[in-house]
């Protein structure tokens, strides 16, 4: 039973080791001619690195013995029911969500956010945001294989609302919701919740799941970007009713004060 889950963990562990060492070579040669950091930090850091090659590993295993086939089996099940039409988009809308709360690499931006900002964009706002965002990607993607929609009468409005919402937004949040469309696309969305659109496209009838059941990864990284800047809209709305709040508060103590002085 334990060899069956860890059947082709060798060619996992050669994978990460690919990936990870690149990382150890830079910064390798940025301590020997620039950091010249202590002893201590370098083994601190070698240990973090090592936890991170096999946390990849095991995780990268799960995926292929647990995610994958889970998904698409939950999808099939789900697509085989005569009124899919119906549950699809509000079971999409739920994965999305609760996907996106489980999702590290959002975790680590959110706080990465707040820090930056002295807490001015709340972690637990942002988290929201990027989670409806989500979860509206894949009620959609639920929807276009259900319907038939090709791909890019999504995307190309899509992607013309966020480039005009960037002519109104301030400069922060439009650098945060760009990336955040790429972080939303994380292990979590990408192993489970694609997962279960090919199961889906695989048993609807007529649909393709080459063409249909991919593509929904596109569409999870545009709808974040439209929720951050929808979300900057409403910062700067509440920004400019506090500064007017500020301002007329202002005047009405200075005209009180001109009144005491009169008197």
């Amino acid at each position: 039973m334990i060899t069956h889950f860890f059947q082709g963990f060798d060619h996992i562990l050669h994978e990460v080791a690919l990936a990870v060492l690149p990382l150890i070579i830079l910064f390798a040669a940025f301590q020997i001619f620039f950091l010249r950091l202590s002893l201590k930090k370098v083994w601190k850091m070698m240990f973090g690195i090592t936890l991170t090659f096999f946390g990849l590993s095991f995780f990268l295993q799960g995926v292929g013995i647990g995610f994958f086939p889970a998904g698409q089996a939950i999808g099939e099940i789900l697509g085989q029911n005569t009124r899919a039409w119906l549950y699809l988009p509000l079971i999409g809308l739920l994965f999305g969500f609760v996907v996106t709360f489980a999702e590290p690499a959002i975790r680590i931006l959110n706080h990465e956010v707040e820090k930056v900002t002295a807490g001015s964009i709340s972690s637990n706002i942002l988290l929201f945001t990027l989670s409806i965002g989500v979860a509206v990607s894949i009620a959609l993607s639920m929807i276009r294989i259900i319907v038939g929609i090709p791909l890019w009468m999504i995307l190309v409005p899509g992607y013309l609302a966020a480039f005009s919402l960037v002519r109104f937004s301030k400069k922060r949040f439009i650098t945060i919701a760009f990336d955040a469309g790429g972080v939303a696309t994380g292990p979590m969305t990408v192993t489970f919740i694609m997962a279960i659109a090919v199961g889906v496209a695989n048993v609807t009838e007529g649909r393709d799941p080459l063409l249909d059941g991919f593509g929904m990864i596109s569409l999870v990284a545009l709808t974040p970007i439209l929720s951050v800047l929808f979300l900057g809209l409403l910062y700067s709305k509440k920004e400019d009713a506090d500064r007017d709040y500020t301002k007329k508060s202002l005047q009405a103590d200075h005209h009180n004060r001109e009144k005491e002085t009169s008197q």
